[in-house]
């Protein structure tokens, strides 16, 4: 990172490009091309987040979140009301351009002070992993807090042991920081949690990567992706 010499030859941080605070994060509406994300609505979205997260049979994508699986539409719905409640995190459905929601995902640990905000408690349904929906939703989310509001930091963790939450960050553009060990506990168990970063310096590159990966001109008529996205 830039660091500079004070009067006494000692080196220090750069000095700040930006003014602080910065404005709070609040419940938004963001649409691309292929997705929209809004604010957690648990009346409208409950039962297709139920139907659509009812294909994982299994529950595996339950796995490494701290609640989960639901058994019923009633208890999910439940849960669904007070999490729209909360303030922080902030919850938003990931949904089709016509509507219907395919997952979720928060902006939680906000800090308008020191500029910096965490992506997490993301869910997404079968129907939604591995699509242009799912990385556009997450560029959305990040676009809005680096292009609007102006953050320094935005943060991406899991439990260390969650391969596939590790690899989307990578793809994504976060960098991986480090890992803490026994940071916290869920279902009875012990988490070593997975940092990972982007910063509003990287935030030029990184969004105009998503740019080019998203423009349909990088999809074939079968809707297959020509090239990967990457952030070298």
């Amino acid at each position: 990172m830039p660091t500079d010499i004070n009067s006494l030859g000692q080196p220090i941080g750069a000095p700040l490009k930006v003014h602080l605070p910065r404005p709070p994060v609040a419940p938004v509406h963001l649409t691309g091309r292929s997705t929209k994300v809004r604010p957690l609505d648990a009346k409208a979205d409950g039962p297709d987040l139920f139907s659509a997260f009812s294909k994982d049979a299994a529950g595996k994508g339950w796995t490494y979140l701290p609640l989960g699986p639901f058994k019923n539409q009633d208890t999910f719905t439940d849960w669904l009301t007070t999490a729209q409640a909360g303030i922080d995190p902030i919850f938003h459905a990931i949904l089709t351009p016509e509507g219907k929601a395919l997952g979720f995902a928060s902006y939680l640990r906000i800090n308008p002070q020191d500029g910096l905000v965490e992506v997490g408690f993301i869910h997404f349904s079968p129907h939604l992993q591995g699509t242009i929906m799912a990385t556009e939703a997450m560029y959305l989310m990040m676009a809005h807090i680096f292009d609007d509001l102006g953050y320094r930091r935005y943060e991406w963790k899991c439990d260390a042991l969650n391969a596939p939450s590790r690899a989307a960050a990578a793809r994504l553009g976060f960098t991986y920081e480090g890992t803490f060990r026994q940071a916290t506990h869920y279902k009875g168990r012990n988490r070593d949690t997975a940092w990972f970063s982007v910063i509003d310096s990287e935030w030029p590159a990184r969004k105009a990567e998503f740019q080019r990966w998203l423009d349909p001109a990088n999809f074939n008529e079968s809707g297959q992706q020509r090239s990967k996205l990457r952030h070298d």
